[in-house]
C-alpha cells in the first residue's frame, strides 16, 4: 500500500512538472517588447542647454512647480555627481535586466491578458529606498541608485536590514512586487490573518511571474533566513495560534511580523535569530496550499477573501 502511495505521488509530481514546462513554453512565445529608457544616463550627461529636450522627453519627472534653476543646480550637486558615477560603474548596460523584464512581462500578459505593458525608465532618486520601484498604468520607474550593492559607501547610515537588499539581483523581484501591489485588493478585514494572506498573495504572484527566481529573493531574505523560516514554520504557526493572534486586529502585529525590521518580534530569546516578516512567509505558505488544492486562476485567487483561502487551504505547517 505504501509503495503504491509513493508511486502515485511520484506520478503526480511528474505530471505537475510536465504541465509547468508546457505552460512556460507557451509563455515564452508571447510577443512583448521592453521599452527601456535610461533617464539616469541622460540626466548625468545633461546641461542647461539640453534641459528643455530632457523635459520634453520625460515630462512626468519634472514637476511644473520647480523652475529650471532647481534642475540645473541638481546637475552640479556633489551628491548627485557621486550617484551618477556609482550608477554608471555598476550598470554600464542593462542587457540582463531587459532580458529578465521581457520574461516578467510575458508572464504578466499570460496571467493578465488585458494588462498594458508599461514603459520602463531607470533613474536616480537620492537613494529613496521606500520607492525603489514604482509601477503605474503606463510606467515602471526603477531607482538604480538603490541597487548598487549593500556595502556601497553611499549607503552609510542606512540600517543593515534595509540595505541588505540593495543588490542588482533584487530589482526583478521588486518589479514583480510592485505589480502585485497594483493588482492585489487590500484586505477587507483588519484581522492579522487577512493581512498575512494579502502579502501571501503577492508572494504567490511572484511564484507565477518570476518562477526562475529563487524563493529567498522573492522574500528579500538571505538563504540563511529562508532556511530558518522553513525549519521553524511549525513553531511560528503554533505561536500565532496559541497566542490567539490570527483574528486579532492589533496593528502592532504588522510591525512585529509583516513589515521590514531587523527581526520578527516574538518577545522570546529566539528573536535575534528570527528574520523579519515571518507573517508574510506564513501567508505565502497558506496561499500556496490553497492553490494546490483549489487550482483556480490566479486572478480569481487574488479576488478571493482571506477567510475563504484560509479555510479551504487546510493549512498545516511542515514539521
Amino acid at each position: 500500500m505504501l509503495k503504491k502511495l509513493i508511486f502515485c505521488c511520484f506520478l503526480a509530481v511528474l505530471f505537475s512538472c510536465a504541465e509547468e514546462d508546457e505552460r512556460e513554453a507557451e509563455i515564452s512565445k508571447i510577443p512583448v517588447e521592453v521599452d527601456l529608457s535610461r533617464f539616469d544616463q541622460r540626466f548625468a550627461n545633461a546641461t542647461g542647454d539640453s534641459l528643455p529636450g530632457l523635459k520634453r522627453d520625460f515630462p512626468y519627472l519634472f514637476p511644473k512647480q520647480f523652475p529650471d534653476s532647481v534642475w540645473i543646480e541638481k546637475m552640479q550637486d556633489t551628491i548627485q555627481l557621486e550617484l551618477n558615477t556609482a550608477v554608471t560603474e555598476k550598470f554600464p548596460n542593462l542587457q540582463q535586466l531587459e532580458f529578465d523584464l521581457e520574461s516578467l512581462f510575458q508572464h504578466v500578459k499570460y496571467y493578465f491578458p488585458q494588462q498594458n505593458i508599461p514603459k520602463v525608465v531607470t533613474l536616480t532618486s537620492d537613494v529613496d529606498y521606500r520607492n525603489q520601484v514604482v509601477w503605474t498604468d503606463s510606467l515602471v520607474l526603477i531607482s538604480l541608485d538603490t541597487y548598487l550593492g549593500k556595502d556601497n559607501l553611499l549607503y552609510q547610515g542606512v540600517q543593515e536590514y534595509i540595505r541588505k537588499n540593495f543588490e542588482p539581483e533584487q530589482i526583478l523581484p521588486d518589479v514583480a512586487a510592485a505589480f502585485g501591489l497594483r493588482v492585489t485588493p487590500k484586505p477587507r478585514s483588519r484581522n492579522f490573518i487577512a493581512h498575512m494572506i494579502y502579502y501571501g498573495k503577492i508572494l504567490y504572484l511572484k511564484d507565477r511571474l518570476i518562477p526562475f527566481a529563487d524563493d529567498a529573493r522573492k522574500m528579500g531574505y538571505t538563504e540563511e533566513e529562508l532556511e530558518w523560516a522553513q525549519n521553524n514554520e511549525d513553531q511560528i504557526w503554533r505561536y500565532f495560534v496559541e497566542q490567539e493572534l490570527l483574528y486579532s486586529s492589533d496593528t502592532e502585529l504588522h510591525t512585529r511580523f509583516l513589515y521590514p525590521a531587523p527581526f520578527s518580534k516574538f518577545f522570546l530569546q529566539l528573536d535575534n535569530e528570527a528574520p523579519a516578516r515571518l507573517g508574510q512567509y506564513i501567508g505565502w505558505q497558506i496561499v500556496k496550499r490553497y492553490m494546490e488544492k483549489q487550482e483556480v486562476p490566479v486572478q480569481e485567487m487574488l479576488q478571493t477573501d482571506a477567510e475563504t483561502i484560509f479555510n479551504k487551504s487546510n493549512y498545516k505547517p511542515k514539521k
